[in-house]
């Protein structure tokens, strides 16, 4: 049951991203991981830890994120094989841009259809969880 309405969820978010931003919501996700990080930039490694992507499935996101002008790439001083990615100024606006789309989405199709007593209870159970 949780699996199903993650998928419903999560679909129905993507959709809207899509249509009202041509933004898909891995790239949301990246894109505001990155804005809440240190200098806007996380290690490729970090990053890949706290998206629910691959390695490889990152990497590819990111080269399209790249050739879009979101991010961009910063060899990292104290590792030669170390990359950041880094929040440009565009992807900055862009996700200023799908925030509220996306907060409307998740505000309709996970709190809204709560009673106030059930969405503190989940919220407790989801700290929990985290």
């Amino acid at each position: 049951m949780l699996q199903r309405a993650q998928v419903r969820i999560t679909r129905r978010l993507e959709g809207e991203l899509l249509i009202a931003h041509d933004l898909p919501l891995a790239s949301y996700d990246v894109l505001l991981q990155l804005a809440e990080a240190p200098r806007r930039r996380l290690r490729m490694n970090d990053l890949a830890d706290r998206v629910l992507l691959s390695r490889s499935g990152l990497t590819r996101l990111v080269d399209r994120l790249q050739r879009d002008g979101l991010v961009t790439r910063e060899a990292c001083a104290d590792d030669a094989r170390g990359l950041f990615a880094v929040l440009t100024d565009l992807g900055a606006d862009r996700l200023a841009e799908a925030t509220p789309t996306y907060l409307r989405g998740v505000k309709g199709e996970f709190a809204d259809p709560l009673e106030p007593g059930e969405l503190a209870r989940l919220r407790t159970m989801l700290a929990k969880l985290a």
